[in-house]
């Protein structure tokens, strides 16, 4: 049986000085737009990251879509991100903004300065699929997959 398990972190640089790291595993939240939120976000300051994607949650902006955008309508006004390709996908921004709270948090107890934070990493992977059945008229049902996704953020103190 192939259990995705996630036990580390893609990067090398975690334990280093000035550095805080957070993860979350098996999180029930779309991969691919994971991915569009990590484009996003990374390189950004943490407080600004946490103001933008609370924007996206009250539904003030869109999140655009540069990579997953087969079939999915354009929105009004000015092109955000080089696209005006965008959705509102607010389960997976919620669970960013608490990522970002918790490596905030983190950077706080390591003596690192939490109002200056730059993420320097940020990676997502498919997580474990939780299979359900949907009653569909047939004796075992239909089955289903619920999709889960592994997340991980690293932030340094900016310079």
């Amino acid at each position: 049986m192939n259990v995705m398990v996630k036990k580390a972190y893609q990067v090398a640089q975690v334990q280093r000085k000035g550095t805080a790291s957070a993860m979350m595993k098996n999180k029930p939240v779309s991969l691919k737009y994971s991915v569009e939120i990590i484009s996003n976000i990374k390189g950004m300051r943490v407080d600004k990251a946490i103001e933008y994607l609370k924007r996206i949650l009250s539904m003030e902006e869109y999140l655009p879509l540069r990579k997953y955008n087969r079939k999915i309508g354009h929105k009004k006004g000015e092109a955000k991100g080089f696209t005006k390709v965008g959705k509102y996908p607010l389960r997976c921004v919620g669970a960013f903004i608490e990522l970002l709270e918790n490596v905030k948090a983190n950077a706080d107890y390591k003596g690192l300065d939490s109002d200056n934070l730059i993420i320097t990493h940020m990676f997502a992977s498919q997580g474990f699929a939780r299979r359900s059945n949907q009653a569909q008229g047939r004796i075992s049902g239909k089955a289903r997959k619920r999709k889960s996704a592994h997340i991980e953020i690293v932030v340094r103190e900016a310079r």
